[in-house]
């Protein structure tokens, strides 16, 4: 895109993969801290309760880290259609 056509169409291509860097940066580490950090180190700490019947910390190495992983999928596609309307990036 030329020097020109951003000027016109209000897009700042940097800002937004900058943006959607830290984005991505932040949610990976919400998988992770929920994935390893729940599901093995501290799931000793996490099976003094029960979710459903089973141990918590056995609930999150099992099925918590999955259904977290699909709710930060929505989460990454939500807030980048945000960051295309406020940066002005057009499919």
């Amino acid at each position: 895109m030329s020097q020109n056509n951003k000027e016109k169409s209000g897009a700042d291509p940097k800002a937004y993969w900058a943006a959607t860097k830290k984005l991505t940066a932040w949610l990976l580490v919400v998988w992770f801290v929920v994935s390893y950090g729940a599901g093995i180190l501290f799931r000793d700490t996490l099976d003094q309760f029960s979710f459903g019947g089973a141990p918590l910390g056995f609930w999150f190495a099992q099925n918590g880290s999955i259904y977290i992983f699909v709710a930060l999928i929505f989460i990454y596609c939500w807030k980048v259609n945000q960051y295309e309307e406020k940066f002005g990036i057009k499919e």
